[in-house]
């Protein structure tokens, strides 16, 4: 089981990248816009850099939902996978089944 801090501060992150996401994505377009004159794409990498530093969608860490482990996590499930294999062997995970040929 994982610290509750670090859950905790990945909960705020995750919090903080969905307030600033509009921001960051009219920001980040304006940057790589090379339509734009330089003085425009400057100004957006100022305002970007301005933003928190946890805005960052990048600074995110999948986490399994039950333990909160940061590694061996999968996507589709959002568990850990020792989490997916005790929940596959008794059957509370629908559509996944033991291997066997």
């Amino acid at each position: 089981m994982a610290k509750v801090a670090l859950i905790q501060r990945e909960q705020k992150r995750a919090k903080l990248a969905a307030k600033y996401a509009g921001k960051y994505a009219e920001l980040k377009a304006i940057a790589g816009d090379a339509k734009r004159s330089d003085e425009e794409r400057d100004s957006a990498r100022l305002a970007l850099q301005k933003l928190p530093r946890n805005a960052n969608p990048t600074r995110q860490r999948n986490r399994c939902e039950i333990t909160g482990r940061p590694r061996g996590t999968f996507r589709q499930f959002g568990l850990g996978r020792a989490k997916i294999r005790e929940m596959a062997f008794a059957g509370e995970i629908p559509g996944i089944t033991k291997a066997s040929w």
